[in-house]
């Protein structure tokens, strides 16, 4: 199962490149999804990173079943058209080509997030108007989960 976790704040280089903190590498077996990634501009234009076994299973089993049949097509075609494959360098960092930079608006400070199945990596301003924009949903909804959690926990005993 691959659950990544945590924020880490890092800085883009002079050539473009970001750490990919151990920490944050280490969550990730390899042996199951990889040491490579796939670098994927995602949902709301943030840029995504995905273990690359891990992303190469999803992109083949994803199809967008309830759409019309040209929509499938442009889906398909955007998909793969917006990934690209990337190696980390030996020190674990990650080369940020300037198209995808410019998509992304990434500027030098960066914090990468770690959302389940995948990395994501946000100006560290835009993370932080992010949380303040929405912890006390996430604070509602955390209660909510745990109070779920519980009343299972109770109903088993």
């Amino acid at each position: 199962m691959l659950l990544l976790t945590g924020e880490y704040q890092h800085v883009v280089d002079s050539k473009s490149r970001v750490l990919i903190s151990n920490k944050l590498r280490s969550q990730i077996d390899a042996e199951e999804h990889g040491n490579n990634f796939y670098v994927v501009l995602g949902a709301n234009g943030i840029l995504c990173l995905y273990p690359e076994k891990y992303f190469e299973r999803i992109a083949l089993a994803v199809a967008p079943e309830t759409t019309a049949p040209d929509e499938a097509v442009a889906f398909e075609r955007m998909s793969f058209a917006l990934a690209s494959r990337v190696e980390l360098d030996a020190q674990g960092r990650l080369l940020l080509n300037e198209r995808l930079r410019k998509r992304a608006g990434l500027k030098d400070h960066v914090t990468l997030v770690g959302v389940r199945d995948h990395i994501e990596l946000w100006n560290s301003k835009d993370w932080e108007q992010y949380l303040a924009d929405h912890m006390a949903q996430y604070q509602k909804q955390m209660s909510q989960a745990r109070q779920v959690v519980l009343q299972k926990q109770n109903e088993e005993l």
